[in-house]
C-alpha cells in the first residue's frame, strides 16, 4: 500500500496519533474498505462490519508476519465478494461487507498493545485478527481482557494460557511438540540440542520439548538463545558442533532463521549428520534462504503448502492470483485464513437469528464453528477457545516444498497444557460469559482426541 493511498485513508488527526505511537519508525496505519489487498476504495454499502488487522508488515517479523495479512485480506476478499469457501452463503456476512481496518505494528511490542487500545476505543471494531509472537499476544492480553473484546490468534504457541477474551486457531502444545520429539528420538537420536529466540514463545516451548525428550528417555545436550533479530549464529553452531547431538530443535523466528540455515550448511554441518526439527521454519522463510539450505531438515506444523486437499489445492490457487505465482503458503498464513470464516460463520449465526455483533453474541457464536480448511476439517474447541488442528512432520526438500513423513488421521484436539509438565491440567470455561479462572486440575493421564 503506498504512502499516499495512507493518507487518501486517514484523516489527519488519526495519521498523527498512530504515527505519534510510531516513535521515528515507519509504522503505517489504515482504515481501507473492502476485502482485497490494495487498500482500493471498494462499495461497502450500508452497515459494514468494522474488523481491525492487526500485523506487523515491517520490523524483523515481517518476514512471515506479512503473510498472515495476506492470507486475511484473501479471506475477507472472498466473504465480501461470496467466493471461494464462502460461495454459498452470497455476498458478505446476511448482506453485510467486512470493512478492514488494517495497523501495522512494525514488530514492536508495545505498539501492539497502543494499536490494539485504539482499535477497539476509537475505530470501534467488533473483534481483532492478529498478533505472531507470543511477546505481542502478551502485551495486547490485558487490553483485550480489560475492554472485554475479542482477539482472534492465529499463530502455534507455547500454551499455559486459556483466556475468555482471545480464540486460539494456532496449535497448542499437544498439537506441534508432543508428536515431533518422539520423532526425532526415534529417527534421529536421543541427543537433542535446543535453540531459540531470547522471548517467552521459544523458551517456553523448549521446556515443554525438553520435558518431552527426557519423558521418552533422551536428554539436551544444549539450551541456547539469541536475541531477537539476531543474525550472527557461528558461537551456537560451534556449540553445537562440540555438543555433537543427535538433532537440533528449532525456535528461531522471524529473520534469525534464514540466517541460522544458511550459517548451519556454509559451517559443513549437513542434514544427514545433524538435522534440524524446526516449529516456526515455514515455506516463507525457505523461500526467504533459498531451499538448498534447508533440504533434509524437518519443520512439526499443522499445514504445508504440499497437503493433498481439494480445498488446499484452491486456497494455494487462489493465494497465488492474489498475491503473485512466486509467493508460497504457510502454516500460521492457513491458520490466520481459516480464523476468519471461523469469526464469519460466527457473524452470520448472529445476524440470521437476529442478533446483534457485539462481544458476548461473538463468543457464544464462535465457540464450536467448524470448518473444512486447507489441512481439513478443523473445529474451535467449546471448551477453551483452542483449535482442532491435524499434527503433521514434514521433510524439506530441494525445491522448498515438504515431504509429509507423519499425519494425523483427523484433527487433534487441542490441549493449552503441556502434560509433560502438567499432567492433567486442563480448560474449560464453565459459561461463555463466565470470565473466571478455567483451568481444572484432574490429576487423570488426558488421553488423545480426534475430531
Amino acid at each position: 500500500m503506498s504512502q499516499s493511498r495512507i493518507f487518501n485513508n486517514l484523516s489527519r488527526r488519526k495519521f498523527l496519533q498512530y504515527s505519534s505511537l510510531a516513535a521515528g519508525t515507519s509504522v503505517l496505519a489504515a482504515c481501507t474498505s473492502g476485502g482485497s489487498g490494495g487498500g482500493e476504495s471498494v462499495d461497502l454499502g450500508e452497515n459494514p462490519i468494522k474488523v481491525g488487522v492487526m500485523y506487523s508488515t515491517t520490523g524483523t517479523i515481517a518476514i512471515v508476519e506479512k503473510s498472515l495479512q495476506d492470507a486475511t485480506f484473501l479471506a475477507i476478499e472472498q466473504i465480501n465478494t461470496g467466493t471461494g469457501p464462502w460461495e454459498a452463503n452470497g455476498e458478505g456476512i446476511a448482506g453485510r461487507k467486512i470493512e478492514k481496518v488494517v495497523v501495522n505494528p512494525d514488530s514492536n511490542w508495545d505498539l501492539y498493545n497502543q494499536m490494539s487500545k485504539r482499535l477497539i476505543d476509537e475505530d470501534q471494531v467488533v473483534c481483532v485478527l492478529g498478533c505472531y509472537t507470543s511477546a505481542s499476544r502478551k502485551s495486547v492480553l490485558p487490553v483485550f481482557e480489560e475492554k472485554d473484546s475479542i482477539l482472534y490468534y492465529p499463530v502455534y504457541y507455547e500454551g499455559n494460557e486459556c483466556s475468555s477474551n482471545v480464540f486460539y486457531t494456532g496449535a497448542a502444545p499437544n498439537q506441534q511438540i508432543t508428536d515431533s520429539i518422539p520423532y526425532c528420538k526415534e529417527n534421529f537420536g536421543p541427543k537433542g540440542f535446543f535453540i531459540g529466540s531470547d522471548y517467552i514463545y521459544p523458551k517456553e516451548s523448549n521446556r515443554i520439548a525438553i520435558a518431552e525428550l527426557k519423558k521418552a528417555g533422551g536428554e539436551a545436550v544444549g539450551d541456547e538463545y539469541a536475541a531477537l533479530g539476531t543474525t550472527e549464529f557461528i558461537t551456537i553452531i560451534n556449540k553445537i558442533k562440540a555438543a555433537k547431538p543427535d538433532f537440533v530443535l528449532s525456535n528461531l523466528v522471524g529473520d534469525s532463521i534464514p540466517a541460522f540455515y544458511r550459517q548451519y550448511k556454509d559451517a559443513g554441518i549437513n542434514a544427514e549428520d545433524i538435522p534440524i526439527m524446526a516449529y516456526p521454519t515455514t515455506e516463507e522463510e525457505i523461500q526467504a534462504m533459498g531451499p538448498e539450505y534447508s533440504a533434509g531438515h524437518y519443520t512439526s506444523f499443522n499445514y504445508f503448502q504440499s497437503v493433498d486437499t481439494p480445498e488446499n489445492k484452491a486456497f494455494v490457487e487462489q493465494f497465488k492470483a492474489m498475491f503473485g505465482d512466486d509467493r508460497v503458503t504457510n502454516g500460521v498464513m492457513e491458520a490466520a485464513y481459516l480464523q476468519t470464516f471461523f469469526m464469519a460463520q460466527a457473524m452470520k449465526d448472529i445476524l440470521d437469528g437476529g442478533g446483534e455483533i457485539k462481544t458476548d453474541t461473538l463468543r457464544e457464536a464462535t465457540r464450536g464453528q467448524e470448518f473444512s480448511a486447507p489441512q481439513g476439517r478443523v473445529k474451535i474447541d467449546p471448551d477453551n477457545y483452542h483449535t482442532y488442528l491435524y499434527s503433521r512432520i514434514g521433510k524439506w526438500k530441494e525445491d522448498g516444498q515438504a515431504e509429509i513423513v507423519f499425519a494425523t488421521d483427523a484433527a487433534v484436539r487441542p490441549i493449552p497444557w503441556s502434560q509433560a509438565l502438567y499432567k492433567g491440567r486442563t480448560c474449560v470455561h464453565p459459561t461463555p460469559d463466565d470470565r473466571s479462572d478455567p483451568t481444572k486440575e484432574t490429576g487423570k493421564d488426558l488421553v488423545p482426541e480426534f475430531l
